[in-house]
């Protein structure tokens, strides 16, 4: 018989190890930085990054679960006994870049499931590292705001719709011209730096959709946000409009849309024209 494991209260538990364990480092961002080489992601990693896995991992082991921690700064690695009973996707510090250049918007995601893929996600975190304020779902049993339930927008109109388009990439010029029609639709577009606190502002009505069409985005930077989008009855797909369901590692590239209804995610995936779907 399987370990009754309250996940919730652990993810709680790693979040305030992780305020308590970069405090120090917070204050010595303006110092050179060690060279720790790069992440399982593809970033070069940050001495903060490291800080903050090592505070989920230690609070997973204090509480002696046996995981799969599928890490964007370790990659897969595996602890305890039957350490395929759980997998823990996180992004121990999502907006590294906005962390060290002292923009105030970055969080720590941390999703478990029961496989390695994304549909089985039962148990997610989302904490704004900036503001105190953190988002929490459970499968079937809604979403959260600082323990308070969320539920999205409902503004059906572009026109007066919040968007979150992340165009970071060097394929700009292949990406753009498939945004045309929405960005001309659009007044208010936004992108902050932490796509798993953009997802999680689409599920408590902050913003309005928040997508991603480029094919660069780990599933480690929006597990958790995915299950919290779910679970708030926001809507969220493929650019095509199917299922989002893939796997959970470093290395897997994912492109969706995010709304706050169907109505509004009706006219996007209608503008938006994806080459190719992303598999």
């Amino acid at each position: 018989m399987k370990k009754q494991i309250n996940w919730l209260d652990i993810l709680i538990r790693c979040k305030n190890n992780i305020q308590e364990q970069i405090k120090p480092l917070l204050k010595k961002l303006d110092q050179p930085q060690p060279n720790l080489g790069i992440g399982a992601g593809g970033d070069p990693i940050k001495q903060i990054d490291l800080a903050a896995e090592s505070a989920i991992i230690n609070t997973l082991r204090e509480h002696e679960v046996s995981f799969t921690l599928i890490s964007e700064e370790s990659g897969i690695k595996k602890y305890g006994q039957t350490p395929n009973d759980n997998f823990v996707t996180t992004d121990p510090i999502d907006g590294t870049t906005n962390l060290v250049r002292g923009i105030p918007f970055y969080a720590t995601s941390i999703a478990v499931s029961t496989k390695p893929t994304i549909n089985t996600i039962h148990t997610a975190l989302v904490t704004d590292l900036v503001h105190g304020i953190t988002y929490t779902a459970q499968k079937g049993k809604g979403a959260y705001r600082n323990n308070q339930k969320i539920t999205p927008s409902k503004t059906e109109s572009l026109e007066d719709a919040v968007i979150g388009i992340d165009l970071n990439t060097y394929k700009i010029q292949k990406i753009a011209p498939k945004l045309t029609n929405l960005i001309q639709r659009t007044k208010h577009i936004r992108h902050l730096g932490a796509n798993a606190l953009e997802l999680c502002y689409v599920a408590d009505g902050t913003t309005d959709a928040f997508l991603d069409i480029r094919g660069k985005l780990r599933t480690t930077d929006m597990a958790a946000a995915w299950l919290i989008i779910k679970e708030a009855s926001a809507k969220i797909t493929t650019p095509k409009g199917k299922l989002l369901n893939v796997k959970l590692s470093p290395k897997q590239k994912v492109a969706f849309i995010a709304t706050a209804n169907q109505k509004i995610h009706k006219i996007m995936l209608s503008l938006v024209k994806p080459e190719k779907e992303m598999k």
